[in-house]
């Protein structure tokens, strides 16, 4: 084997035993003393760490052509390590493979794996996969042994588009091979199996890996969390040895994603109570999750977290964002004013946070002068989110005229295609004004496919508006789209229960026990001074203070019948007396929730509670006149909106 020759298997920078060559050089008389050879290796080792320091240092093409030509001139162009940092750094700097790279590698007379994939690195991450899969079919041909950064790359690259039959195909070849050659190569396809879609394939490989590292873990977590699954993710979670701040976060936002907040809480005390310190999306979980509590309680805390772990409202306008978005969804949209207005550095984001905190506590004026400051007095854009909180708004204070010219300028003036939610919010707005027709023409003109979200907003139009010929017609779309999903069932049902079509009621409650869907139970709750959560359920008088609840709503109702309230009947769905309609109303959640507060607060506190579904207009009459009787301040929250009751008076004007 010629010395040219041992170059082709070799992977170090010096893989010869220098002062064996050295002796057998002297002896064939090419030399005469040894150390002329060691100087001369040691030059050359210098030239190596000089070429590859300036290579390290280039920012630009020019730099590196440079860098090459005295490579070239030094006649290191044949270096398999110096040629791989080469394409290496046109890669960082997103030079095309072709020719330049390529050409570089081509000149290389015996190539080395690291060179190969160097060169299968860079096609992939500039998104020619098939060029990469050929570079790889031509270092096998030249019977070239893949290494683990080989497949890695290609593992990589498979799962950036999708590929999940050539991803699997490298995977074989990887057993084929030599199996798992690093905790890397299994990390990538944990990571090919999870971008598509394919989970249990994802979690057979991380079972069978013999190593794993913090990120075989916690890329599994998130994919769990990703896919809802989140007792999984758990499992996995308390099974891994050491829980850093990543997979900590992975939790946290896992639960919140999900909607499950009090886990997020609970993780999140967890984490601080193990010691590790969070990062900027730890903590912005921890305030989504508040905000998704909905309890003032947990903000004033969410504050004190973000404080400490030094991420400044004023100063880290994600934090910020995240605080103006939680205090609204607390019923506070006053704080979160303050937030926005101390924030030194605002983005779209945050203009959108506070937009849409506004308008879901009827204040859509203020939204939309914000909305109009943001467009002509800053040189932020605004995007998607933006336009749902401005046209939002409009639907909240029926602001048609102004919706439309919103919704019409996205495109002409700011360059943003609707989408779905933007349809959405225009079929709300023009239903909860009764122009029914009018927003089922406009579902039917979207230039993009409607969603179950636009069919939604026009049935639930068309229970206010008592209309069950248009709200046929969209129940009939959401029953295809989302057969499953009960609540568009259930709407149906009250548009039937409000038009006295108690057959319609009748067959649309048959259907639902032929599909053995189960209604969502509806729950509102509060949180004491202490920070502790009551929940409320319909007719549940399970709660230790039932009895003084009980006799206060009754009081209650007396003093609100002198100001004329009556029942609202027509609120209840069930063809039941008027008596069982009575009865049903008064152990609503948010009564009992009411009733709750009024005995457990002082009288200048500020009641406020959240629903899980949308509060009935019984409800809605009861709390404007309560707000009335007791001179109290009540916030109420349900799926919807915000509603702020008070002296008799509510801030939708009725109007929701």
């Amino acid at each position: 084997m010629t010395l040219a020759q041992s170059h082709r298997f070799s992977t170090a920078l010096n893989p010869i035993n220098i002062s064996l060559l050295s002796k057998q050089l002297i002896q064939l008389g090419r030399i005469n003393n040894p150390d002329t050879f060691s100087e001369i290796t040691r030059q050359k080792e210098l030239q190596v760490s000089s070429l590859t320091s300036k290579l390290d240092d280039c920012t630009g093409l020019d730099q590196i052509k440079q860098v090459h030509a005295h490579v070239i001139r030094q006649g290191h162009d044949q270096s398999c390590y110096i040629i791989t940092k080469l394409i290496r750094t046109l890669t960082k700097l997103g030079v095309p493979m072709d020719p330049y790279p390529r050409r570089a590698m081509e000149i290389v007379q015996f190539r080395n794996p690291f060179l190969w994939t160097a060169v299968i690195r860079g096609y992939a991450v500039q998104g020619n996969l098939s060029e990469a899969v050929s570079m790889y079919g031509c270092m096998r041909k030249e019977g070239i042994t893949p290494v683990s950064f080989t497949f890695s790359a290609l593992l990589k690259a498979c799962g950036s588009v999708g590929d999940l039959s050539l991803g699997r195909q490298f995977h074989a070849q990887t057993f084929r091979l030599s199996g798992f050659c690093s905790v890397y190569v299994g990390n990538t396809m944990i990571d090919l199996y999870v971008k598509c879609g394919v989970i249990d394939c994802a979690r057979k490989v991380f079972d069978e890996m013999t190593e794993r590292d913090v990120i075989s873990w916690t890329e599994l977590i998130a994919a769990y969390a990703k896919g809802g699954d989140m007792e999984s993710a758990a499992e996995l979670f308390e099974r891994l040895p050491t829980k850093d701040m990543v997979a900590w976060t992975a939790m946290v936002t896992g639960f919140v994603q999900n909607a499950k907040p009090q886990e997020a809480l609970e993780y999140f005390n967890r984490m601080e109570m193990s010691g590790v310190l969070p990062d900027e999306v730890t903590v912005a979980g921890f305030i989504s999750a508040c905000a998704q509590v909905g309890a003032s309680k947990y903000a004033d805390r969410a504050v004190e977290i973000a404080l400490k772990a030094g991420y400044s409202p004023s100063d880290h306008v994600v934090i910020g964002s995240a605080l103006i978005d939680m205090y609204s969804k607390c019923g506070n949209v006053e704080e979160a004013v303050k937030v926005f207005e101390s924030m030194n550095n605002k983005n779209v984001f945050s203009y959108s946070s506070m937009i849409l905190g506004l308008a879901m506590h009827g204040r859509a004026r203020e939204a939309l002068d914000l909305f109009h400051y943001m467009v002509t007095q800053t040189t932020i854009k605004p995007n998607t989110v933006t336009f749902v909180g401005v046209l939002t708004a409009c639907s909240h204070a029926g602001l048609v005229d102004q919706g439309h010219q919103i919704f019409a300028s996205m495109h002409q003036t700011f360059g943003v295609e609707p989408t779905r939610e933007h349809y959405t919010c225009m079929v709300d707005l023009l239903g909860r004004v009764g122009r029914l027709q009018e927003a089922l023409e406009v579902i039917k003109t979207m230039s993009v496919e409607p969603h179950g979200g636009v069919w939604g907003a026009l049935l639930g139009a068309c229970r206010i508006h008592k209309d069950p010929d248009v709200a046929e017609i969209a129940a009939r779309h959401l029953f295809e789209l989302e057969p499953d999903v009960i609540g568009n069932y259930i709407l149906l049902c009250n548009v039937y229960a409000s038009a006295g079509d108690w057959d319609g009621v009748l067959s649309v409650r048959k259907l639902i026990k032929e599909k053995g869907l189960k209604k969502t139970p509806a729950v509102s709750w509060v949180v004491d001074n202490k920070g502790q959560m009551h929940k409320f359920f319909p007719g549940n008088m399970n709660h230790p203070m039932s009895n003084k609840i009980q006799d206060t709503l009754e009081e209650l109702v007396q003093r609100l019948t002198v100001l004329g309230y009556q029942p609202d009947l027509s609120s209840v769905p069930y063809n039941a007396s008027d008596e069982e309609k009575r009865s049903i109303l008064i152990r609503h959640t948010e009564k009992l929730a009411l009733a709750f507060s009024l005995l457990t607060t002082s009288r200048d506190c500020t009641i406020k509670i959240m629903k899980n579904l949308r509060m009935c207009q019984d409800c809605h009459t009861f709390m404007r006149l309560a707000s009335e009787v007791t001179g109290r301040v009540i916030i109420m929250r349900d799926n919807m909106r915000f509603h702020h009751f008070r002296s008799g008076a509510c801030s939708c004007g009725d109007f929701w």
